[in-house]
């Protein structure tokens, strides 16, 4: 199995932590500024396909030799929440009255949105801190209402996996409300070569303190000092660490995370012309650190327009290093049909960069949510000793795939409308399904109907 090269870097392997879909996904459009969500509003889900898509995804990665995890859904509808906002009684009475008070909130309360563990946190591993060991910031998702509440179960999942303080180091989110919003790592790129220190590249757009290009359309989510907290939190290297605004025009167009028109692997970049304000900048200091190991591609307006990026999810493929250190592309379906997204990414192939393959991947269901291959995952190198301290059980086999799959059968609906998300039987179903989840994945309670 092919590993980062650098000299701290050598033991470690590259784990994908993929979120497991939740059973209320659904199109709720809760998330203003994704156009596959805004366009796929209240159109029928089906959470057990979701759910499956998923798995095959995971199993896929794991049967390639890449390292491969799930982390859990949150416990939807969450009942917690809605005490806290004053309802009362039992689940069943909480629910009604909430669903009496606005149909929008329960939409809120039972989003499955957890499934993009690229939102769930920012890593930085051991080879790269100042004190030798991995560091885990969860997402604060301040932007979104429907986000900023996972961030206390997404930390005590983390907490459970990453307990061993000798090993790892898991953050508080970030405090500050919008000063500090934290999308997590859909913004945040890692470079890395032989006989080279890695590199983080902290995406950003718009700064709580400084003046920056303004967004007309859609809102930019992530805050210039959230990321630079990352960075001084995570303890990196000042001159490792590049900050990058994302091009208001990209935003606008529907690119709410730089995933949505940027993705790396290794040495390897892979960019639309209008992710980052000011891009050539952007490669040039890249080079300027990486050296020569430093592969781009970039795709021009005129190659590849921004809506058939943003519609294909192209750049939101999965980068995952195979033996021999050659890189494959697992892009989703639509990219395959959208004729200037397939053009670009055969053009990649056949370019002189570590890519050469390309697999294309249905998960529809994802997608029409505006989630693709790159959103469900949280990339995490580890060394040896460091899988060997990981809690829980969250690293992937044949034998727990068998038993996900069954559980997902067993618990999970084929057809889901925001108007069912008020049954009390659908909240009831759910959260024994994910009470049967912790066993399997030996977390304890996590929950807070686990709690009560």
């Amino acid at each position: 199995m092919a590993t980062d090269q650098s000299p701290r870097e050598a033991r470690h392997r590259e784990y994908n932590f993929d979120g497991i879909v939740g059973p209320t996904h659904n199109y709720g459009g809760l998330s203003h500024g994704n156009v596959a969500s805004m366009t796929n509003e209240g159109k029928v889900a089906n959470p057990r396909l979701a759910a499956l898509e998923g798995l095959q995804k995971m199993r896929f990665v794991h049967s390639l030799g890449v390292g491969q995890g799930v982390l859990p859904p949150h416990d939807r509808p969450s009942l917690g929440t809605l005490r806290k906002l004053g309802f009362t009684g039992t689940d069943e009475q909480i629910l009604a009255a909430a669903a009496e008070h606005s149909e929008h909130l329960v939409r809120l309360m039972s989003s499955a949105a957890s499934m993009w563990c690229a939102n769930a946190a920012t890593v930085a591993p051991s080879c790269d801190t100042s004190d030798g060991r991995l560091h885990v910031t969860p997402a604060n998702l301040q932007e979104l209402f429907h986000r900023a509440i996972e961030a206390e179960v997404t930390g005590r999942v983390l907490g459970r996996l990453f307990a061993d303080s000798k090993h790892f180091v898991v953050h508080e989110p970030l405090p500050g409300a919008g000063h500090f919003a934290d999308e997590g790592a859909a913004n945040h790129m890692r470079f890395s070569a032989p006989d080279r220190e890695a590199v983080h590249l902290f995406a950003w757009g718009r700064s709580t303190f400084g003046e920056a290009a303004e967004v007309r359309r859609f809102p930019a989510r992530q805050r210039r000092e959230a990321s630079e907290a990352l960075a001084r939190r995570h303890l990196l290297s000042p001159g490792r660490v590049i900050f990058a605004q994302q091009h208001p025009r990209g935003i606008d167009a529907g690119a709410f995370h730089t995933d949505v028109l940027g993705v790396s692997c290794d040495a390897f970049l892979m960019m639309h012309e209008i992710a980052f304000l000011d891009g050539p900048a952007i490669t040039q200091r890249l080079r300027g650190l990486m050296g020569n190991a430093l592969s781009v591609e970039v795709a021009t307006e005129d190659e590849f327009p921004l809506p058939d990026a943003v519609a294909s999810y192209a750049f939101n493929s999965a980068l995952v290093t195979l033996d021999g250190g050659n890189i494959m592309i697992l892009a989703p379906e639509e990219s395959r049909e959208n004729p200037r997204a397939r053009a670009f990414l055969e053009r990649v192939l056949e370019s002189n960069n570590p890519v050469k393959r390309v697999e294309y991947f249905n998960l529809r269901q994802s997608m029409h949510n505006g989630g693709g291959p790159a959103c469900l995952r949280l990339r995490v190198q580890l060394s040896e000793p460091e899988v060997a301290a990981l809690g829980a059980r969250m690293t992937f086999s044949a034998v727990l795939d068998d038993e996900l799959v069954a559980w997902v059968k067993r618990h999970y609906r084929d057809r889901l409308l925001p108007g069912d998300l008020r049954d009390p039987m659908l909240a009831r179903e759910s959260l024994a399904a994910l009470d049967e989840l912790t066993t399997i994945l030996q977390l304890g309670s996590i929950y807070d109907f686990q709690k009560v």
